[in-house]
This record gives structure tokens, C-alpha cells and sequence, in this order.
């Protein structure tokens, strides 16, 4: 059975692509590997989507997306997609189940968090070193905790763990934030979160669990070890483009490279969302997107 559209992913891209395209009328199938709602689905709270002056939870939010496209029709299959092929009109999505074909379709596998690369990282994770705040904060609860980054995500998220931890140190490589100027404001209101600047984690270390960091100052190069319970890492993201294969035209970091109407170098396959090469990558660019490739899925097919 061929769809009309094909969108790989569930994040707020995905979801809005999936909500446009079954009002427009298309037979539409959204894969996704895990729940949907992306990254998003793991923020505590979205303060800059428009419509909500108090913000809202990144959960609830998401919920609202999937209930929408649920409502509109969308078809929902969760599967992990494993490549993306062309031939003789038709798109082939392959997953570990069975595969999928459609008239077009819509890549929206969002980034995943960049992990440091430094000894004991990986050794650590789920024992000390988490990626999502939101997910893990409970675990350490009166703990102490390293944020790592100096972006909105890692400001953002050492708020929201301040709330539980008995204290929090943010650790960034710069002497500034390059987070907003009221998430940065925000921090200097809190007396348990402390940041140390112009610093770089070289290492941790523990047992059967993460018990302190090495870190250094790279301007003096002076190097510190630190007691620490839990480390969060937001240190940017990789995006989620592995799967597909050469003809796809990424840019150097991985980002697939779109065209005005958002169309890869694949014919008939777009790509939206966190997973293309932009500037901007937040909730509500991706909702743009998702917006944006019906029309011109349709404007093509005409």
C-alpha cells in the first residue's frame, strides 16, 4: 500500500508536517523509532513558542502535536528507519520491521545531543552522566551536579535542576553565555547554582558511579578535580542523518542540505526541521517547516 506521504520522525517538524498534510487530504504515515514529541517532549518548560506568556511543559506541548495529527487521521507506526531510496516515482523507507513506500517523504529525524568524547563519558552514562534533565533531575535529588555548556538548553535545564539538586555548577568553555540574556539573568537569582568559566572537562571518574570530573581552565590551563554526583551534557547536537545514504548532500557537520522548497537532493524527499542545515533551530522553526513542505510537496506534484 503506497502513501501519499511519508514522514520519518516525531518531533514538532514531524508532527506539524503530519497535521497539514492529513487536512490536506494525503494519506500520511509517520514512523518514529520511540514516543513521539522529539527533544522537545524532554524540555521541562517552553517559554518561547508563541501563545503561551507562562510558558508550557515541553511534555504537555507535544502531547497537543500528537493529539492533533491523531485527530486529522495520521497513520502512526513505530519502527526504527534504516534507509531512504528512490525508484521509478515511488520513495522506499526502509525500517527493522517492514518497509514503506509513498509518492514523497518528509525527513524530520531531529539532532541528538553531542556527547564530549572524553574518558569515562560513556563508561558513566546512566550512572552519573545524563543528556536530559528533565528525564534524570529526580535521581539526584540533594546531589551535587555539573551542567556542561553555556547555551539556552544547558542554562534552561540547570534551572529547572536547581529545583532539586543541592547544588549545581555550570561549566562552560567560554566567558560568557551564548544562552539568552533573561535565561542568563535568571541564573544570578539563584543562590544554589555557581558557574565556572573558561573551563573544559577532560575526564571523569567513579566507581560503580560517577563520583567527580577533571576539568581545566583554558586560559591559564590550571587543572582542578571536582566532587560530582551527576553531569548533564549540552554541549550542541549531531544531527540524526546517518541512516541515509550518499546521495543525500549533507553540509561538513551532517546537516542535510535543502533548497527553497525544502526538497534534498533526492527528488521528492524534504528534509525539516533540526536535521537540515539553518540558523535556527527551535520549536517554532520546526513548526515553520513543518508548515512549509506541504506546499510545496503540492506545489511539485502539480
Amino acid at each position: 500500500m503506497a502513501y501519499d506521504v511519508i514522514i520519518v520522525g516525531g518531533g514538532p517538524g514531524g508532527l506539524t508536517a503530519a497535521i497539514y498534510a492529513c487536512r490536506a487530504g494525503q494519506k500520511t504515515v509517520l514512523l518514529e523509532m520511540g514516543a513521539p514529541g522529539g527533544q522537545a517532549a524532554t524540555t521541562d518548560i517552553i517559554e518561547n513558542y508563541p501563545g503561551f506568556p507562562e510558558g508550557i511543559a515541553g511534555p504537555e506541548l507535544m502531547l497537543s502535536f500528537y493529539n492533533q495529527a491523531a485527530r486529522f487521521g495520521c497513520e502512526f507506526i513505530t519502527a526504527e528507519v534504516t534507509g531512504v531510496s528512490a525508484k521509478n516515482g515511488l520513495k522506499f523507507v526502509e525500517t527493522n520491521q517492514n518497509n514503506v513506500e509513498g509518492k514523497a517523504v518528509i525527513i524530520a529525524t531531529g539532532a541528538s545531543p553531542r556527547e564530549l568524547g572524553v574518558k569515562g563519558e560513556k563508561e558513566f552514562r546512566g550512572k552519573g552522566v545524563s543528556f536530559c534533565a528533565t528525564c534524570d533531575g529526580f535521581f539526584f535529588k540533594g546531589k551535587k551536579v555539573a551542567v556542561i555548556g553555556g547555551g539556552d538548553s544547558a542554562v534552561k535545564e540547570a534551572i529547572f535542576l536547581a529545583k532539586l539538586a543541592g547544588e549545581v555548577t555550570i561549566i562552560h568553555r567560554r566567558a560568557e553565555f551564548r544562552a539568552a540574556k533573561v535565561l542568563s539573568d535568571k541564573i544570578k537569582e539563584i543562590n544554589n547554582i555557581r558557574v565556572i568559566w573558561d573551563s573544559v572537562v577532560d575526564e571523569m571518574f567513579g566507581g560503580n558511579r560517577l563520583e567527580k570530573i577533571a576539568i581545566h581552565n583554558v586560559k591559564t590551563q590550571e587543572a582542578t578535580q571536582i566532587e560530582m554526583e551527576g553531569v548533564f551534557l549540552y554541549v550542541g547536537t549531531q544531527p540524526n542523518t546517518a541512516f541515509l545514504h550518499s546521495a543525500f548532500t549533507r553540509n561538513a557537520q551532517g546537516y542535510l542540505l535543502t533548497d527553497e522548497n525544502l526538497q534534498t537532493s533526492v527528488a521528492g524527499v524534504f528534509a525539516i526541521g533540526d536535521c537540515r542545515a539553518k540558523l535556527s533551530r527551535q520549536v517554532a522553526s520546526a513548526v515553520g517547516d513543518g508548515a512549509g513542505v506541504l506546499a510545496a510537496i503540492e506545489e511539485l506534484s502539480n
